[in-house]
């Protein structure tokens, strides 16, 4: 079986169990604890945390733990505009992972914020001409995903983040697609907030980080006992937050050696599937994309049915979002980029690791061919 969902999840990485294995045995202590078993757990904590500030390029102060990436943008989105004394206004995109939608709902909902979502092109750009008109018209808060989860298109955050700054509007990146694959050095990308997922990156599922910039006033979300600076109160999980640098800190150290080689990988794949499968559609940009993402509509087929004959074939994949599964609604993603909602319910993603190889995925691609030829000649 070959797992292509790793947009979904990967699986934890060898390094990283042994990095938290000491944090979950000798040294379990409860970091605010002042005895020995406590301080040990703090040293670990405080570790971690300058792990990831080395690898944001921030300090280590501005790193707050958090449950994962859901909890990581609900704090950035409802903290900064629930702080802010500007206008009742946010900014966001048509395209952005339900945890950034959900959490701009809840404010226009019970706080009365008016949300803008900028719609994208049909690569999945952001028109960064009406980003910046919605900007003039003032707000407190905007949040663009870096990288989509579902079509992997990359957004120019350097580009966007300048254009929030002329305009004095903090800005949040949702980075849990984008984090191994692209840079998340905050000072390259000029933001105020950053949101990271440990599992998609060979950590545990139930870990994150958020970057928030010293200065900026947020409300917390989780209120309690101070830690983390106030920011998200509750007892640390040392282990997990080890996890998180570890995985983090690896994932950045081989990202200049195998995003490009998986790049060429992946254009091999989607070039041999676009000539397999007459009226294949590539979603997302063709070439602004994760080195890690190839995601397709196949008209005329069922997407899900496609899916079940792959696994039958012995490949992993999905329809898209892992957060989006079971529904049978259409991927508002998908529609955003002007897909008619019925060729968007047929659409499969296909998404890897650093260590695929050039034959699985050539076979990979076979198989896709071969799913759809069989969906076809059954339909």
């Amino acid at each position: 079986m070959l797992y292509l969902d790793a947009a979904a999840t990967t699986p934890v990485r060898r390094e990283v169990l042994e990095a938290m294995w000491p944090y979950l045995t000798g040294q379990f202590g409860n970091p605010s604890s002042h005895h020995t078993v406590g301080e040990a757990a703090a040293a670990g904590l405080d570790a971690a945390r300058k792990d990831v500030a080395k690898v944001l390029g921030c300090r280590p102060g501005e790193v707050v733990f958090t449950s994962g990436g859901t909890e990581a943008d609900n704090q950035a989105i409802k903290g900064i505009a629930l702080a802010s004394d500007g206008p009742k206004h946010i900014v966001t995109t048509a395209i952005e992972h339900p945890a950034v939608d959900e959490s701009c709902d809840y404010l226009a909902r019970h706080h009365g914020f008016r949300i803008t979502r900028v719609p994208v092109d049909g690569g999945g750009l952001v028109d960064t001409g009406k980003f910046a008109d919605a900007l003039g018209e003032g707000a407190a808060l905007c949040t663009v995903m870096y990288a989509n989860n579902e079509v992997g298109t990359v957004q120019p955050i350097a580009e966007l983040a300048a254009l929030a700054k002329e305009h004095g509007v903090p800005f949040h990146t949702d980075a849990v697609q984008a984090a191994g694959w692209e840079t998340v050095n905050v000072k390259a990308l000029g933001v105020d907030a950053l949101s990271l997922a440990g599992h998609k990156l060979g950590a545990p599922k139930g870990c994150g980080a958020l970057y928030l910039r010293g200065r900026l006033r947020t409300e917390p979300l989780v209120h309690g006992g101070g830690q983390q600076r106030g920011r998200r109160s509750g007892t640390e999980n040392v282990a997990g937050a080890v996890a998180m640098a570890s995985a983090l800190t690896l994932a950045e150290q081989q990202r200049p050696q195998v995003a490009q080689p998986v790049a060429e990988l992946r254009d091999r794949f989607i070039a041999r599937v676009l000539d397999g499968v007459d009226g294949a559609i590539l979603t997302g940009h063709p070439t602004r994309r994760l080195s890690s993402i190839a995601s397709f509509c196949f008209p005329g087929t069922s997407g899900e049915s496609v899916l079940l004959e792959l696994e039958r074939l012995g490949y992993v994949s999905s329809s898209g979002s892992a957060c989006a599964a079971g529904s049978d609604e259409p991927s508002p993603v998908l529609t955003a980029l002007g897909i008619d909602a019925e060729v968007a319910q047929t659409a499969v993603r296909f998404s890897f690791t650093a260590s695929i190889t050039d034959a699985e995925l050539d076979a990979a691609a076979e198989a896709a061919v071969a799913s759809v030829a069989t969906m076809h000649r059954l339909g």
